[in-house]
């Protein structure tokens, strides 16, 4: 029996045509020019989604009816591009999620694809120091469940100087981790936020120090920050590993508070790298602000 991942609404469907949009044209523009293209899902699931909508009641039909659709996941959607990504590497724990893309990559059986059952930081970190990326190019689409991704992972790609990077950062965790008074912050909560952001810089540049009042007493360490400002802190620490960092799309657009930041992340620092990434990735984000304005009106 097979094993259905349900999730998303629209903002998955907004980040998916994102991601394939900047595939497309990757695998196009880099194809003349490199010996080996890969896909890297580091999150990658089953490979498709199943979502359901309730429709009703109406005055025709007195009774809720539920459509259930599937619908291609990223790791579908990158075996689906061309030219065709010679190497397509399918990261996934969950045991049932694993059999279903080993499936997925029998049915494709003339492709290059890896199926890893590891945790994604450890199988990236290993994907990076067991190759050479002089002949080769990489984009990594980072989806994950929850805050797993460590810092150290993202200084590994950052390193390659030849991966690009989509990051759906998890603003919702972070807002509920680094939490309004520094002293509610658990020791649970303090590993967790020091593993995301590799260091504990986090607390002073979050939780500053309180003014001092007619006593001299220092007062509480609160963040002041709301979303829109942990998602620049977050763009301002990208950008200390990345040779650029984009404006992310906040997503979703349907509903608040702000939950996740799509990054697109540019390992390479060579002026024609930076720049034709530059120019694909902000067409494409450009483009969906464009529809967030124009729904909004």
């Amino acid at each position: 029996m097979a094993t259905h991942h349900e999730f998303g609404g629209q903002h998955t469907e907004l980040k998916l045509s994102v991601v394939e949009g900047y595939l497309k044209a990757y695998a196009q523009a880099l194809r003349p020019k490199f010996r080996s293209l890969w896909y890297v899902d580091a999150f990658a699931g089953t490979g498709s989604r199943t979502t359901r909508t309730t429709i009703g009641p109406t005055l025709l039909s007195p009774r809720e009816i539920t459509l259930i659709d599937t619908r291609r996941g990223s790791a579908r959607i990158a075996i689906d591009v061309k030219p065709n990504f010679d190497l397509l590497v399918f990261i996934e724990k969950n045991p049932a999620f694993v059999s279903e893309l080993n499936a997925l990559a029998a049915r494709h059986a003339q492709r290059s694809i890896v199926v890893a059952q590891d945790d994604t930081n450890a199988a990236l970190k290993s994907l990076v120091s067991n190759n050479t990326w002089d002949d080769k190019r990489a984009v990594v689409f980072l989806d994950p469940y929850g805050m797993e991704v460590e810092w150290s992972t993202l200084e590994a790609l950052a390193s390659t100087k030849a991966i690009d990077v989509w990051f759906l950062f998890p603003l919702s965790g972070l807002f509920r981790q680094a939490t309004r008074k520094l002293t509610d912050i658990d020791q649970h909560k303090r590993a967790a936020l020091t593993r995301m952001f590799g260091c504990a810089d986090w607390e002073e540049e979050l939780y500053p120090d309180g003014e001092l009042d007619l006593f001299g007493n220092t007062g509480e360490r609160r963040r002041e920050l709301d979303p829109q400002g942990l998602e620049r802190y977050v763009k301002g620490r990208l950008e200390k590993i990345f040779a650029r960092v984009l404006k992310p799309l906040a997503l979703p657009i349907d509903s608040k508070p702000q939950r996740f930041s799509l990054f697109l992340c540019i390992a390479n620092d060579s002026p024609e790298a930076i720049g034709l990434a530059t120019r694909i990735g902000n067409h494409l984000l450009d483009r969906k602000r464009h529809l967030i304005v124009g729904s909004a009106i």
